[in-house]
């Protein structure tokens, strides 16, 4: 079997904030700290280990991936760093709190704008991200729309290449990977993986901070899926990414 384990990144400033975050680069909290500690001491305890591991090119993920393999002493593994990771880029609400956006213009729209899979938010404009488009970790972005604001679908046809060109061929070569990402990106894989229905991945919630493992056969269909989780803790987890977007 291939093995493969996502994790989205522990708890950030604006997760615990309820603000919207996307491609803005926050810092963990000391929880999400503790999340990812935690991560790599369960993955460790149950006797994971990998060959190559993938981020995303902002800093709550990649602390993340660097707390887990601190746990597994691993930090030697060869990590790859892709803006292709990144979470869904949500555009002018990128700052703005959840809650707050709820209540000024409805659950139901903000549901659509953090769910819905062909709704891309209000976008930026070119010259909003002028500063953005001249960072070297976005030199190679090969489409200016990812930049500007996203829809679910746009995160996962970016995160496609990435698998097909790349991902893909490190599992078929029998390496062990670990993907230390965000909850919409991680949500590309795992819909691309399961050929989930654009309703079905939709109402697939992924909590910060615990393991996602995936066991494959010779051709990367899933044999199994299951969270590093006890029931209790894993309800808990996917109640409060589910609750972000309703008023308070």
């Amino acid at each position: 079997m291939k093995t493969l384990v996502l994790v989205r990144h522990g708890e950030s400033v604006y997760n615990r904030a309820n603000i919207f975050t996307g491609w803005t680069d926050v810092a963990l909290t000391p929880q999400g700290e503790q999340e990812a500690i935690e991560a790599g001491k369960i993955l460790k305890e149950k006797g994971f280990d990998f060959d190559i591991t993938y981020t995303s090119v902002l800093q709550r993920a990649i602390k993340t991936l660097w707390l887990i393999l601190e746990q597994m002493d691993r930090m030697w593994l060869p990590e790859i760093k892709t803006w292709r990771l990144n979470e869904k880029h949500y555009g002018k609400l990128q700052g703005l709190n959840k809650a707050e956006m709820a209540a000024q213009y409805g659950e139901e729209q903000v549901l659509l704008w953090r769910r819905a899979y062909d709704v891309r938010p209000p976008l930026l404009s070119e010259d909003e991200i002028k500063d953005m488009r001249k960072e070297s970790r976005y030199a190679d972005v090969d489409n200016i729309q990812y930049m500007l604001g996203e829809s679910l679908k746009d995160t996962v046809e970016r995160v496609i290449p990435l698998w097909e060109n790349q991902i893909k061929y490190d599992l078929l070569n029998n390496k062990r990977v670990l993907i230390s990402a965000h909850g919409n990106s991680l949500r590309g894989v795992v819909k691309y993986l399961d050929q989930m229905s654009e309703d079905e991945v939709l109402h697939f919630n992924i909590p910060t901070g615990i393991p996602l493992v995936y066991q494959l056969d010779d051709n990367l269909k899933p044999i199994n899926r299951y969270f590093l989780a006890d029931e209790e803790k894993l309800k808990a987890a996917i109640d409060k990414v589910a609750n972000q977007g309703k008023a308070k």
